[in-house]
């Protein structure tokens, strides 16, 4: 089979190009997803259809002041591909990353720019997805069959970021714009911005503003947890300075920060108030004893219910010890024209808002999906693993790690999926469901996740959108990296769990 896309020719409106695999979005997790079936399945056809006009996913669609990660790119990058920069990289730095991925790998001719999906149709009697995209560049339909769907899209809507209905919205005088469709026209400068939100998108955002604007003032509804220290690895410098070949630097670079990852994150459970009083005294270290640190940076909530943002070179609380940015925890009573009225009756008078407010859910990427006709109802399936899902035939979905970097998960799912592939043509079969066992007949369901262990607002807001998970480790996403590192190269394709035809 060929391994790379055929040309197209003329053809009816009803022709579909098929191709072995179809991977949803051209992302971090679909770029990798390329790569691993070019390596491990190199005798299957597949192609990667992006909405956008260009690859990147999050890191294409965002564009305001300062985007960066919030993880450090020898975990968030790839295993195969060696990291050379600063551990936090900007937007700008993982996109020329991806490039040379794409171009070192061949994937250029296996991507296919501005087509969104619009459904997907799986037929059991053909066993293979149909697959309708919308050209954004021309408004065609092009149609696609496949064996195997992968949907490496992510998790949440890209054309638009979530902003809560306030009151009084519309008397606002001055511009409301969310960082996720950053105005290229927007000038600032001078002006008096209020970011709404405490998050690593909030984080980024006022640093990166205060150099232009008047002042920049972090509303919050309440406290976030951060971490501080140097954009830099002290163990990765020295052994650049001693020539150590950087595949080497990134694979020890890459393991220290795992196994330091892991005993923070259980620190964190067994105990959960010195692990506290440690990200605190990151914090007091910049701003001091007293009220602002007890006031806006001291959460009610245990560390790593939410994610925990790294803030390089603790850039935030610089600028707000040096008085070019503040912070204030209440909540939004209404929209005036001058500003914001607070709970508390202080106004908060502004040029510019910002509405560092989060995502929209979105766990299929907007596509409408059915089964024989049927129409796919994602809830009322239950997930295998986070991978897999009840009655979706020939489906994986990739969904990262929320306490460590999203690429981990990605690696470990491609290999999933390029050995299940390569099981199914060794068993000669073509299609492939996952279905409960006899002995997870009286299993407990329960939502995708539980609200004690991770609550990010986006997730809580859409968690009725999301599979059910059971209470056995196979039928759940157990969000943890270290134990799934060994057990998801371990899963037998021949346990009940698969069902194949």
């Amino acid at each position: 089979m060929p391994d790379s896309i055929p040309q197209q020719s003329p053809r009816t409106a009803q022709d579909a190009t098929h191709f072995d695999v179809l991977i949803v979005g051209a992302g971090i997790s679909g770029i990798g997803a390329g790569y691993h079936l070019r390596q491990q399945c190199p005798g299957r056809s597949f192609v990667i259809l992006e909405s956008q006009d260009s690859f990147g996913g999050t890191w294409w669609t965002h564009k305001y002041p300062g985007i960066r990660s919030d993880s450090d790119l020898y975990t968030f990058g790839y295993r195969f591909k060696p990291w050379t920069g600063a551990p936090i990289a900007t937007a700008e730095e993982i996109r020329k990353y991806l490039g040379e991925v794409i171009t070192e790998n061949g994937l250029d001719d296996h991507i296919r720019y501005h087509h969104r999906i619009e459904s997907a149709a799986w037929d059991s009697e053909a066993r293979r997805w149909h697959i309708e995209a919308r050209r954004s560049d021309t408004g065609e339909v092009a149609r696609f069959t496949c064996q195997f769907l992968y949907m490496c899209q992510g998790y949440y809507r890209h054309s638009e970021g979530y902003t809560p209905e306030w009151p009084g919205m519309e008397s606002f005088r001055g511009r409301i714009v969310h960082p996720q469709t950053w105005p290229e026209d927007l000038d600032y400068s001078g002006q008096r911005v209020v970011v709404i939100g405490s998050g690593a998108t909030a984080a980024t955002v006022v640093p990166n503003m205060t150099g232009k604007a008047a002042h920049v003032t972090m509303l919050q509804r309440s406290p976030t947890f951060f971490r501080t220290g140097r954009n830099a690895i002290e163990l990765a410098d020295e052994l650049r300075r001693l020539h150590v070949d950087e595949s080497w630097i990134h694979e020890i670079v890459r393991r220290k920060i795992l196994y330091e990852q892991d005993v923070f994150t259980r620190r964190t459970f067994t105990e959960p108030e010195k692990t506290r009083e440690e990200l605190l005294s990151q914090v007091r270290a910049h701003l001091g004893e007293g009220e602002v640190v007890e006031k806006h940076f001291t959460p009610s909530y245990r560390p790593w219910r939410q994610r925990i943002a790294f803030i390089p070179d603790a850039d935030l609380f610089k600028e707000v010890a040096a008085g070019r940015a503040s912070v204030v925890t209440d909540e939004i009573e209404r929209f005036l024209p001058e500003g914001i009225l607070l709970k508390s009756g202080k106004t908060l008078e502004a040029d510019l808002i910002v509405t560092a407010t989060g995502f929209h859910l979105n766990a299929l990427g907007d596509i409408q999906f059915s089964v024989d006709g049927k129409p796919l109802d994602f809830a009322e399936t239950i997930t295998y693993r986070g991978m897999m899902f009840t009655g979706l035939p020939n489906l994986a979905w990739v969904f990262g790690y929320f306490r460590a970097a999203w690429t981990l998960r990605a690696d470990l799912v491609a290999d999933f999926v390029c050995r299940l592939l390569n099981h199914m043509e060794a068993k000669g079969v073509e299609q492939v469901e996952v279905a409960l066992r006899p002995e997870d007949a009286e299993m407990k369901l329960l939502p995708w996740i539980d609200g004690e262990n991770f609550n990010p607002g986006y997730l809580t807001r859409g968690l009725h959108l999301l599979p059910k998970r059971g209470d056995k480790p196979e039928w759940a996403h157990t969000q943890d990296y270290w134990n799934e590192k060994d057990a998801l190269p371990a899963i037998d394709l021949e346990d009940a769990a698969f069902r194949y035809r």
